[in-house]
């Protein structure tokens, strides 16, 4: 598919049902370093579906974010993004951070309180558009992923 900058053609939908799970698995493999069971995106999909959204075109699953809400050891809600994914031929027009407002959104109106992730500090992509949306470094976590490259935890304040 040609690469456009065109956002129209992209619908936003909520993850509804497990014959989405392979357009999410199959853009998430592709485009993240670390590798996912199949339990892990069911462990998210299946407990808080409604912090998860795909970005279509068409038919095609262009970019998606799995998140999950729930009480901190504190007792703050907080969200947390596990997985966020935009096909290369789509990146540099705004998909990213639209996936990321909608499930912000999402969050904030059940309640949400803060939002946390993890970004690999060589992803310079991820760390410029989660700064973008106000996001901060909080801490350096390293060796954080199997490949031995360290993290940084990212959060949020709603």
């Amino acid at each position: 598919m040609a690469r456009s900058s065109e956002k129209s053609y992209v619908r936003f939908e909520q993850y509804k049902k497990e014959d989405q799970l392979p357009l999410i698995q199959a853009l998430i493999d592709t485009d993240l370093s670390e590798p996912y069971s199949v339990f892990t995106y069911r462990y998210f999909l299946n407990q808080w579906p409604q912090f998860s959204f795909l970005a279509m075109d068409g038919d095609d699953c262009v970019g998606c974010i799995v998140c999950k809400l729930e009480k901190s050891a504190n007792n703050v809600l907080r969200g947390y993004i596990a997985m966020l994914a935009v096909r290369k031929d789509r990146r540099k027009c705004g998909l990213g951070s639209e996936l990321v407002c909608t499930a912000l959104q999402r969050m904030k109106e059940s309640g949400c309180e803060e939002v946390v992730l993890e970004a690999e500090e060589s992803n310079r992509g991820a760390l410029r558009l989660y700064g973008n949306l106000g996001f901060i470094r909080a801490k350096r976590l390293e060796k954080y992923y199997l490949n031995g490259s360290d993290a940084f935890r990212l959060k949020m304040t709603l």
